[in-house]
């Protein structure tokens, strides 16, 4: 899982004072989606997650000017913060992938990255994972016929598996 905050942007309200509110994009499983979220959120997270893993340091939640420059150094903060979190624990707690709109899947390590033979490879093929997309409980060759008649759907699924040039065009 990759984590960034490309951009913030300020947000007006009738109801109570202006806020920042932080874009993060999410790459997970070649996938990108974007969440907004405003820093009170990054601080409710952090004092959560501080009770169950060891975070890093988060940006001060008190900033006195909101000068671009400031608010620039904050997203900087934030987005260190959030790939701190990621690089520094095994597992992460469902309450930080909820906060980055993010499945549960337990049996998914963090990262998907199992390197690689050839160093020149792109990043993108050596993050591929393999997983079934076909599975027999047992083998459908070694099967006693319960009839005369063959299984047309394991013969044509085996067909098309194993002998995909001699499909007809």
């Amino acid at each position: 899982m990759e984590v960034y905050i490309p951009s913030f942007r300020y947000e007006e309200s009738d109801l109570e004072r202006g806020y920042t509110v932080f874009k993060i994009e999410v790459l997970m499983n070649g996938r990108k989606h974007f969440v907004e979220k405003r820093y009170s959120e990054f601080h409710a997270l952090h004092k959560k997650l501080k009770k169950c893993i060891k975070t890093p340091e988060i940006p001060s939640k008190h900033v006195r000017n909101w000068v671009p420059k400031v608010l620039e150094q904050r997203r900087q903060g934030l987005e260190t913060y959030l790939q701190a979190v990621i690089l520094e624990n095994e597992e992460l707690p469902k309450l930080f992938l909820d906060f980055l709109n993010v499945r549960h899947l337990p049996s998914l390590p963090k990262t998907e990255s199992y390197g690689s033979f050839d160093e020149t490879e792109s990043e993108e093929s050596s993050k591929l994972s393999h997983q079934p997309v076909l599975l027999f409980l047992r083998d459908p060759y070694v099967l006693p016929a319960a009839s005369d008649f063959p299984n047309v759907v394991i013969e044509g699924v085996l067909h098309g598996i194993f002998y995909p040039h001699l499909q007809p065009r």
